[in-house]
Formats: structure tokens, sequence, C-alpha cells
């Protein structure tokens, strides 16, 4: 059975993005981009929020139509065509391409999809991290710190999100070029 991997990016300080939905201070560069891709690559489908969801089709359903696109933006946006996404939202209508509208974050419907779907499932999304968070749903953690200080913001870790228990293995650690730490962790057995 697949795992819930939450996969995000946050301040030294804890935010995922400042006032403003700003994700400006993001430190993407090919290194860090190059690994990510890997990484999703590897996901058997994506569970993400509407605001993420949103701002992902946006852009990358046609980011490798650009001739100067880097490689790193042009296989990704194949990646993201590609892979299967399942959108939480109460309000959305309509999506496009590999996308299946789901509205509510239930347990086992979380699990059905675990043992449906192979390979973990990558999870984004403030909102969405705190409903999985709050109903002990996530299974491992690859979080992206950027050595920034944003001072306000959405933080990844809302108090009412952490579940009673929140005892977790480190993994896997990586520093890249650019300074940003991409941290792994596992729930224990």
């Amino acid at each position: 059975m697949g795992k819930i991997v939450l996969m995000m990016s946050m301040s030294l300080d804890g935010c995922i993005e400042g006032p403003g939905h700003d994700i400006s201070w993001h430190r993407v560069d090919d290194e860090v981009h190059r690994y990510v891709n890997d990484r999703v690559r590897e996901l058997g489908a994506m569970l993400l929020g509407r605001t993420t969801h949103d701002l992902m089709a946006d852009f990358w359903p046609t980011a490798d139509a650009d001739p100067a696109a880097p490689a790193a933006v042009a296989d990704f946006a194949a990646i993201w065509r590609e892979k299967p996404k399942f959108v939480y939202s109460r309000t959305l209508e309509h999506v496009e391409g590999n996308t299946t509208i789901v509205r509510d974050v239930v347990p086992a419907e979380v699990n059905a999809l675990k043992e449906q779907i192979g390979g973990d499932l990558g999870l984004g999304g403030a909102e969405l991290a705190a409903a999985f968070l709050r109903q002990d749903l996530v299974d491992e953690l690859r979080v992206y710190v950027h050595p920034v200080l944003v001072g306000d913001g959405t933080p990844l870790f809302p108090r009412t999100a952490r579940p009673a228990t929140a005892a977790l293995h480190l993994t896997e650690s990586r520093t890249f070029g650019n300074g940003v730490v991409m941290l792994h962790y596992e729930r224990p057995e």
C-alpha cells in the first residue's frame, strides 16, 4: 500500500508562504528542481488543496511550450500533465487533464486511494496538509527548508494541525548548493 508523503517548502521560521501568498522567496534552482522532479516522478499520484492546484494548473500544463524554458521546468511540466491528481475542494466545479475532484478528507476513502494507486501519494497545500495531519493520515514528510526568514505568513504546521503523537524518524537529509535543506521523516512502524 502506498504512503501519504507531505511534500512542502517552508522558510526557516516555518512559513510555506508570506503575506498575500508570496512565494518569491523560494530558492528553487536547477539542482533543487531536478531533485524535486525525480521525487514527484516516483509518486503514484498527487493530492492537492484547491489553492495549490489552481496555482499549479495555471502554469504547469503548458510551461514546456516556451522554447526558453529551462530543462527542469520542461521536465516537470511533462510530469504534471501525466501524473494523476486529486484536488480537494468543496466548491470546484470543473478540472482538466488527469485530475479528479474530491470533496472531503475522509480517512476510509484516503486509505482506499492508498490501496488503489500504485505508489505513494504526494500531499501539497497548507489547508489540505493541516486536514491530513489532524486526522493522522500523513506517513512521511519531505520538508524543503529555505534559508529565509519570512516573518509572517502561512505556517506549514499550524497548532490545530498536529496529531496527538508526532514522533518521527529522520531517514534522509540533503543540503543543496543554494542553502535549501531537505529533511525526510517517516513515522515509526
